[in-house]
């Protein structure tokens, strides 16, 4: 906490004050010019919403993102913290934030004329110049703009007509500050026409009150494209009034969205020393919400928030460490019978359309599943043909050709030596792996195995029966 001082001390300090786009634009153009990052976490955006963000900021205006849910809008908001200045100067005791040279309230006013150069100048740290509310329903205009307060007209004997009966919202308390307001459309339209004053004058008025108070706020607004149309609208003239719109998204490919869950996961170190995670197993956990993202099965208006991945990421090391608990060993390697642990991931995260909600969400996850393993065996070995003619041999007759006499189980609780000796116990199959990706490392290698297999049963050409404790595969 740094220490109060005099307004004499500030002055005699050289400190010059700034609103807060001036201290924004300064601590940004100063990040560029080092060639520091400017917004930390926002994997994925380096050349599409980050390069937009800069110019919103530069030139002064007031943000709305607009995307589908989990596509970091709060996240980027949030961050923009972090290019304010580390203190910033205030009348000590005023409940708005008054800047000690451009006072806006009574109580500012009054103790600078009172005091002068002895009014106590106290220091906000940029951790408390952030607010941030949800726009509900039931919001009000006193929530958000402020009210006459009664019980404090009562308790000082003061007047209504005075200004100190005044009981600020959330909105005036945020002067010099950044103000967030997350769903922007769910914000019932009357409450929205009340900030058109902010927007365009930079002030507001309380009840009948006079006074109108030049407010000094970097408004951030988040809206959800799906708001438009299904729970109500941003009205024209506040849209209007929002100097930029930028357009998020979620990642382009498997790389980025790899990098983004290994951020945004919570597991432990000693988890990811003792669990391995085959690379092709965190390739097909992110493909997973790309086939939902093209589902028919699921709403694409909703979105498939990142969220999905990063849960099914943390699902997926619980089922390794539970395995490991249960066999009493100090390490285990995910296989691709775990992915049916991310079940409950994906059913938290997809709305599904009608045709979706007939076959039952559960039903879906494991087609999507089943999607994300074909798309991701297909980049990896021929594709499986759909009709065979008499006497043809493809890739992988042989393979199916054992199953006619042999059949597999995989079970959830195996040691690693058991589960994939039974792996490694299929001939053809050791053949087709060393063909097609001997470049692959051996635990990559031992998950193709699986990936083939599961391949062959999504396609008819292998028979696959579950219960809750084993996979088993045989001939269709």
């Amino acid at each position: 906490m740094k220490p109060e001082t005099t307004f004499k001390e500030l002055k005699a300090s050289g400190y010059a004050h700034k609103t807060i786009n001036e201290e924004i634009q300064h601590n940004l153009i100063t990040r560029i010019q080092a060639k520091q990052p400017v917004f930390e976490g926002l994997v994925g955006y380096e050349d599409t919403v980050v390069p937009q963000l800069k110019k919103a900021i530069l030139a002064g205006h007031h943000i709305n993102l607009l995307g589908l849910r989990g596509q970091a809008k709060t996240r980027i908001a949030r961050s923009m913290v972090d290019l304010l200045d580390e203190y910033m100067p205030v009348v000590k005791g005023s409940e708005i934030n008054d800047s000690p040279f451009e006072p806006i309230s009574k109580f500012a006013k009054d103790t600078l004329d009172e005091l002068g150069d002895k009014t106590p100048i106290a220091w906000v740290h940029r951790s408390a110049r952030f607010f941030e509310k949800l726009a509900t329903p039931d919001v009000n205009i006193s929530d958000l703009i402020g009210d006459i307060d009664p019980i404090k007209a009562a308790t000082l004997k003061l007047p209504y007509s005075d200004e100190r009966v005044l009981h600020y919202g959330m909105i005036p308390r945020a002067n010099r500050c950044i103000f967030v307001l997350n769903e922007l459309p769910d914000l019932q339209a009357r409450i929205q026409v009340s900030l058109f004053n902010i927007l365009q004058e930079g002030d507001i008025q309380i009840r009948g009150f006079q006074l109108r108070m030049p407010l000094d706020i970097q408004f951030v607004f988040t809206a959800n494209p799906e708001d438009y149309t299904n729970r109500g609208s941003i009205v024209t003239p506040l849209k209007d009034r929002i100097g930029s719109q930028i357009f998020t998204h979620y990642p382009k490919n498997i790389a980025l969205a790899r990098a983004i869950t290994e951020q945004e996961a919570k597991i432990s170190q000693g988890d990811k020393a003792a669990i391995h995670i085959p690379e092709l197993a965190k390739n097909l956990l992110e493909e997973v919400s790309f086939v939902a993202r093209d589902s028919e099965y699921v709403d694409a208006k909703s979105g498939v928030s990142a969220r999905l991945s990063i849960s099914a990421m943390e699902n997926l090391v619980a089922a390794g460490k539970l395995r490991m608990i249960e066999t009493q060993t100090q390490s285990t390697t995910i296989r691709l019978v775990d992915f049916m642990s991310i079940i409950p991931s994906i059913t938290g995260k997809i709305e599904l359309v009608y045709e979706g909600e007939q076959e039952g969400a559960d039903e879906v996850a494991k087609m999507l599943i089943d999607a994300a393993v074909l798309t991701q065996f297909n980049q990896l070995f021929p594709r499986i043909p759909k009709l065979e003619k008499a006497g043809t041999k493809t890739p992988y007759s042989d393979t199916i050709h054992w199953f006619e006499k042999n059949y597999l189980e995989l079970n959830y609780t195996d040691t690693d030596e058991m589960f994939f000796t039974s792996l490694k116990s299929i001939k053809p199959l050791n053949e087709l792996i060393e063909k097609n990706v001997a470049h692959l490392s051996d635990s990559d290698k031992d998950f193709c195995r699986e990936l083939v297999l599961w391949a062959l049963a999504v396609s008819n050409k292998l028979g696959k029966t579950a219960t809750d404790a084993m996979y088993k595969f045989d001939a269709s």
